[in-house]
Order: structure tokens, then C-alpha cells, then sequence
């Protein structure tokens, strides 16, 4: 009988080597038979449980070290030799991140680090750098953290030398040019206007402010206001600052010679004076008080709930047992939280919870879920329960075990490479921390008793401190928040630009600043725009306004056509139907109810975009006129600016809070255009030139209007026909019952 590894078939003729012809189904048939021989052969010494099997022991093993060198002028670089592939990558770590800007710059670091590559170098502008560095599939990029900024390298080999001077060039001259600075600030102001979109989102920036407190740099947010006071001084200030030899850890791997590389490095930088010292950490959390806290989000069908308080830093002698406590808490599947909230109670898809530690600042205790609004507080007592277990119930050598094992057979992953072996000097660098941390670590996490981490339990989770915080539709949570005891609600308005922030982590509505006081000469403006329009006495006298067109949209695949109706019903309501050519598409805003009805069904409008119609039509033309004399719209003439041919004024309105900018002819009142900030799926700046007007019904009002958002065509608007005070139906604002 011939052995298997004389069965050669070949696949030119179809015939056995030394054999006659066969069939190839045949020859299939016979491998697969002496497979599962072979599989049963084996299956004879296989255990019967999975108690059974015995993991061995974890054998050591070492990764080659970088080498370190220190210049007289406090640099620190780090070198690593990979040969493997033909590549080079280098960074310059610099100490000094967002947790070291201003409470009133919040934002800043985002527009730094964008701006700082975008913006290109004294002598070459961003987008020159990217025609060069492209040609040579080569990167050079910047980044910014909480505690760090860096500027990154990757080239091939073979064009080091060339990109190198690139990279010295960014890290030293950048040039923070205005337009690239412009461009980072709109799409700072893009991120503002959604960051209220997801509950995820919501409830991840809320509990930290709570974990950590409300004016913590380790949990502000950016705002309009703060976005707009940023300045292409305060990025040159800020490089000034951190950026020097002292502060920063340079490091290099790839296929290079180390002695020639450093010598590079040391002919490049070893001149380059000391400067000041990048400050410590700030230590200081004032955490929110324990108890329950809500935030109101009307458009999800599930609650998030987060439990949170602080946490603890890597240095404590405590740190190896809180990760073994962690595992047994939320280690997956295995993990007590997922067997009993998930796999026991169906209560949720996914939690996760445990006692964070970050390097050189506190870390948050968190513990999170989310669920269907039904079972919102059975979820929430549940999880609470199982926090408390931590403290009660003792854990089992069987919990210990899994724990640890699972720890140290992930952390061999963690340094398998030269290049992370490489990351984790440079950060034991940054931090200062000891080189051999991670030699240790697994004997630490080895040493960790069941006693251990029952101790570490009762001393750092306690259950009666902490804050919970849920973000949901609380008219669906099967029993009132409530009779959890006192309830905070925070508001998570987003501050229009002028407005005063809401106080993080406090109750009630986000404190709007003052309007302005308003001019003589605006107010006249005012009143000129309505003479031109038809009068205030017309303009008061509409209580509704019907409008049908056409749209042309520009999107990425061309330009869109579309019929569209309005209908809107002052002050607050309006629903607008537009015929694509994908189908019909019904979007309503009103007191009631926000929604959106097209091809696939009726969903709920995210309360950002609902937020920001509102406003939008607080500063619609005529609701504006109508409030001529309300003190809560104030008019602020302002400078003189070119619209065309004509010598337009530019007046402030403040309407109720919302703002947008009038740009009036003087000698007509005729508007020409307004500027105001967007959001929506298109957020930025928003401008409206009104090209054409015409009288219906008596009242003048533009008939065609090109829009742009941030300095790009968006589209166009032509209304046809307009009805005032039509006969509005009593469900014409409705949301229709669900199928």
C-alpha cells in the first residue's frame, strides 16, 4: 500500500506519478479518508474535559532593547535596528498637551497639531510638503494628546536623507499659516455642532466632567467662543513654549546603522539651546458630588448608564492588583459582568467597567451599559449590585486563575515586536518611570493574591460615592429616575457663538450671555429692511407662509435638482417636502415633534439638527421683522463691506439668542445677504446671497438665492410662488403614528 506522501497527483496530465489514469473526484475521496484517519488516530489520546487540560507555564522571553542616548542639552533619543523591510520611522515626542491650555483656549491643542503640518514650514507651504512627500510614498505628520505633541516620520530607506530635513523643518520652523489655521477652526466648529449626535459621545465627555469635575483640563470641552478667541499667536506661543531639546524624546526604527543615525542626530539637534521645562501634571480633580444625574436625549430607544468616580495612578503599589480585580470584574465573557448582566439577565449587549489608572494623573473608576429605556433602572440596580460585589463577594480561585493567566497571555502581545518594544522605553521615558517596568510587570501580576484583590476592592470601589449618570428618553424608562432619589439634569445645550458655556456637571439650562445692547443705527436698518419687504404692519400680519420651488444641491457625486414646499407657521413650526430623485423626503420641526419621513420610513431628527432649525428659525426674515421692538432682538450696525458694486452695512442681529449677520444696502434696505452659522449634516459657516426679489401678495421677498457653505457653493434656491396665511390643516405638523 503506498504511503500518503507517495500519492502525487499531477495536475499537467491528470495521471498518478509511475500510475495509470484516476479520476481526481476519486483522489479527493481517498485524501479525505486518510484525513480523518489521521484525525482519529490522534483523537485517542485527547482529553474527555476541559478540566482536563493543562496550560502550561507561560515560557520567558526577551526582546532586544533599544539604545538610549542622552545629548548635554536634555534630548533623549532612542535607536532600534529592524532590518526586515527597508523602511525608516521616527518621532519627536514633546511634553506638553491639551491639559496645559488655557479653560478659555479649550480647543486650541486640535487646532495646533492640525495646523502645525497643514500649515507647512517657513519655507514650504503644507501643500508643497505633500506634493513632495507623496512623490517618495513618504509621511510626515503631527499629532497632540492630553499630555504630548509629536511630529512623526515614515520613509523608505533609500530616501532618509532626503525627507529628514522635512522633518527637522516641520519640528522646529512651522509656519501656522492663516488659511490652513482657518480651515482647522471650521472643522472644530463642524465637531461642536455633532457632538450631540450620539449617546455614546454624550455620556463618555459627561462622565468625565463628573469623574473629574467641570473645570478639570482633563475634561473641558471646546466651544464656539473658545474655538473663535484662537489666534495664530496663541499657536506660535504654545510652540515656544514646549517645543525645545529638554522636552522632547526622539526615537528612530528601521533599517539604519545606529552610529550613523545618531551622529545625524547629534550633528542636527546637539546645538539647539535648553529651554524652559514643561510643567507637571496637574493633580487637582474636584469630582461631583454622589447621586444621580440625567440627561435628556428624546430621539434613542435605549438608555446609557455610566457609574463614575476617580480612579488611581500606575505608580500606586496597588496598581497590579486593581488589574487583576478588573479582569475578574469585566474580563469579557468570563467576567462577572458580562455573565450576569448579559449572559443571565439579557440585559444588555455589552458593559464593561473597572478602576482606570493613567500614568501621571488619576484615572475613573467607570462602569457602563446600555439598554432598552424599559429596563432602565432594573439595569441600573443590577449593575450597581454588581459594583458592590466588589467589595462583598469574595473571589474564587477559579475567578483568580482566568484572571491572571488572561492578563499575562495578552501581554505577551503587547512587546512581540522591536517597535513596541521601542514605544514602551519612550513612554517609560516620558513618564519616568523605571526602565524595567515591563520586565516586571508579569512577576507583579503573578505576586497578586485572592486576598489582594479583595483588599484593593473594599479600598478603592465604593459603591455609596459614586455618580451615576444615564442619558436616555426617560418618558420610556419603565419607572420615573426618580425613585432613584434626587434627580440633576444637565443641560447639554451647545452655547451659540457669544453665548456663555453651560457649568458642566450642574443643573439647569447653559447660562446664555446678555444680548447685545444694540445701536440707534442698527435698529434703523431694521425698520429700513422691513419698509423694503412691505411694512412691519404686512409682516406682522402673516401668521403663515407657503413657499414652492426649486433646489439645485451640489453634492459629491454633481448636482442635485429637486421640487421643494414650504410651509412654515410662526414662530416655531415648519415642514418641508422635497422631490428628489431618490423619492420624497418630509423633514418637520415644531414644539412637538422632530422628524424626518423618506424612502425608508420615519425616524426622529437628532436633536442638534432639532436645535439648530429652532434657530434658524428665530433668524428667519420675516420672524425678525416681527420682533423689531421685542427686547430680545437687538440690531448692532457695524462695518461697511463690499457686496457687489454697493457699500453694504453689516448689522449684528441677536435673535433670542441665535445670531446672524445682515448685510443691507443703506440707501434701500434692501438685504443683500446674511451670514450665520450652521449646523446639520453641512455645518460651518452659512451664507445666503439673495440675487433676485419679487412681490407676492404684497410683501417683497427674495425669489433666488445662492448658498455656500465655508467658501463653497452648496447650492441654489428659486421660489416660484408664495402663499401667505394659507389654510393650515391641524395635523400638518403631526408625526404620523408608527406602522
Amino acid at each position: 500500500m503506498r504511503s500518503l506522501r507517495e500519492i502525487r497527483w499531477q495536475m499537467a496530465d491528470g495521471r498518478w506519478q509511475g500510475g495509470g489514469a484516476v479520476r481526481p473526484s476519486a483522489v479527493r475521496h481517498l485524501l479525505l479518508a486518510a484525513s480523518l484517519l489521521l484525525l482519529a488516530a490522534g483523537a485517542f489520546g485527547q482529553a474527555t474535559s476541559v478540566n482536563d487540560i493543562k496550560t502550561p507555564p507561560l515560557r520567558s522571553f526577551s526582546m532586544p532593547q533599544p539604545k538610549r542616548v542622552q545629548l548635554s542639552n536634555g534630548m533623549v533619543i532612542f535607536l532600534m535596528e529592524d532590518h526586515d523591510l527597508p523602511l525608516v520611522r521616527g518621532t519627536a515626542l514633546i511634553r506638553g498637551g491639551s491639559r496645559d491650555v488655557p479653560a478659555n483656549k479649550a480647543g486650541l491643542m486640535g487646532i495646533y497639531s492640525q495646523s502645525w503640518r497643514t500649515g507647512g514650514t517657513t519655507t514650504k507651504t503644507g501643500d508643497d510638503l505633500d506634493q513632495f512627500l507623496e512623490s517618495r510614498a513618504a509621511r510626515v505628520e503631527t499629532s497632540g494628546s492630553t499630555a504630548s505633541t509629536s511630529v512623526s516620520m515614515d520613509v523608505l530607506k533609500e530616501d532618509f536623507d532626503t525627507v529628514f530635513p522635512i522633518w527637522v523643518d516641520v519640528l522646529r520652523n512651522p509656519a501656522f499659516r492663516q488659511d490652513k489655521i482657518d480651515l482647522a477652526k471650521t472643522q472644530a466648529n463642524t465637531a461642536i455642532s455633532r457632538r450631540n449626535d450620539e449617546p455614546g459621545g454624550i455620556i463618555g465627555r459627561e462622565a468625565a466632567k463628573l469623574g473629574y469635575g467641570a473645570d478639570s483640563p482633563y475634561a473641558r470641552q471646546s466651544e464656539y467662543a473658545t474655538i473663535a478667541s484662537i489666534t495664530r499667536d496663541d499657536l506660535v506661543a504654545f510652540h515656544n513654549a514646549y517645543v525645545h531639546p529638554n522636552n522632547i524624546i526622539v526615537s528612530f526604527i528601521g533599517d539604519f546603522d545606529s552610529a550613523k543615525i545618531e551622529k545625524k542626530l547629534r550633528d542636527t539637534f546637539g546645538s539647539w539651546a535648553k529651554g524652559p521645562q514643561a510643567p507637571k501634571a496637574t493633580q487637582d480633580i474636584t469630582p461631583a458630588k454622589p447621586g444621580t444625574y440625567f440627561i435628556a436625549k428624546d430621539d434613542v430607544t435605549q438608555a446609557n448608564i455610566s457609574f463614575v468616580s476617580p480612579g488611581v495612578t500606575r505608580d500606586n503599589p496597588d496598581y497590579y492588583a486593581l488589574q487583576v480585580l478588573n479582569e475578574v470584574f469585566s474580563n469579557g465573557f468570563s467576567g462577572r459582568l458580562m455573565q450576569e448582566l448579559r449572559s443571565r439577565r439579557g440585559l444588555t449587549y455589552g458593559v464593561s467597567g473597572g478602576v482606570g489608572a493613567n500614568w501621571d494623573y488619576p484615572g475613573l473608576f467607570r462602569a457602563g451599559m446600555a439598554t432598552k429605556s424599559s429596563t432602565t433602572l432594573e439595569s441600573v440596580d443590577a449593575l450597581r449590585g454588581e459594583i458592590a460585589k466588589l467589595t462583598t463577594a469574595p473571589v474564587t480561585p477559579e475567578e483568580l486563575s482566568l484572571a491572571k493567566e488572561s492578563i499575562l497571555n495578552a501581554f505577551v502581545f503587547t512587546r512581540d515586536t522591536r517597535g513596541k518594544a521601542l514605544d514602551q522605553q519612550v513612554l517609560l521615558e516620558f513618564y519616568g518611570f523605571p526602565k524595567d517596568y515591563y520586565e516586571k510587570y508579569p512577576s507583579q501580576i503573578e505576586k497578586v493574591t485572592a486576598a489582594d484583590v479583595e483588599r484593593v476592592g473594599k479600598k478603592y470601589v465604593h459603591p455609596d460615592q459614586l455618580a451615576l449618570l444615564v442619558v436616555g428618553n426617560q418618558k420610556d424608562f419603565e419607572k420615573p429616575l426618580s425613585t432613584l432619589g434626587n434627580v440633576t439634569t444637565i443641560d447639554i445645550t451647545i452655547p451659540e457663538p457669544g453665548a456663555a458655556p453651560a457649568k458642566p456637571g450642574a443643573g439647569g439650562g447653559a447660562a446664555m450671555a446678555a444680548p447685545a445692547a444694540g445701536n440707534a443705527e442698527g435698529l434703523a436698518l431694521a425698520n429700513k429692511v422691513a419698509d423694503f419687504v412691505g411694512g412691519k404692519a404686512k409682516v406682522d400680519a402673516v401668521q403663515a407662509v407657503k413657499r414652492s420651488g426649486s433646489m439645485k444641491a451640489v453634492t459629491p457625486q454633481g448636482e442635485m435638482e429637486m421640487e421643494m414646499t414650504t410651509v412654515a407657521q410662526y414662530p416655531n413650526s415648519v415642514k418641508v417636502v422635497m422631490n428628489t430623485p431618490m423619492g420624497s423626503i418630509t423633514r418637520v420641526i415644531s414644539p412637538q415633534a422632530a422628524f424626518m419621513i423618506g424612502p425608508m420610513g420615519t425616524q426622529d431628527i437628532p436633536s442638534s439638527q432639532r436645535d439648530q432649525a429652532s434657530s434658524d428659525m428665530k433668524t428667519e426674515l420675516l420672524t425678525v421683522i416681527k420682533n423689531i421692538g421685542n427686547p430680545k432682538y437687538t440690531f448692532s450696525a457695524g462695518a461697511t463691506e463690499k457686496v457687489g458694486t454697493v457699500d453694504a452695512r453689516v448689522v449684528e442681529v441677536n435673535a433670542d439668542g441665535a445670531t446672524v449677520k445682515w448685510y443691507v444696502d443703506p440707501a434701500t434696505g434692501k438685504l443683500l445677504r446674511t451670514v450665520s452659522h450652521a449646523g446639520g449634516p453641512m455645518p460651518g459657516d452659512a451664507v445666503s446671497e439673495y440675487t433676485e426679489w419679487k412681490t407676492f401678495n404684497g410683501l417683497n421677498l427674495p425669489s433666488a438665492t445662492i448658498i455656500t457653505r465655508n467658501g463653497e457653493k452648496a447650492g441654489e434656491m428659486h421660489v416660484s410662488n408664495v402663499e401667505l396665511n394659507p389654510t393650515i390643516d391641524a395635523n400638518e405638523f403631526a408625526k404620523p403614528p408608527a406602522q
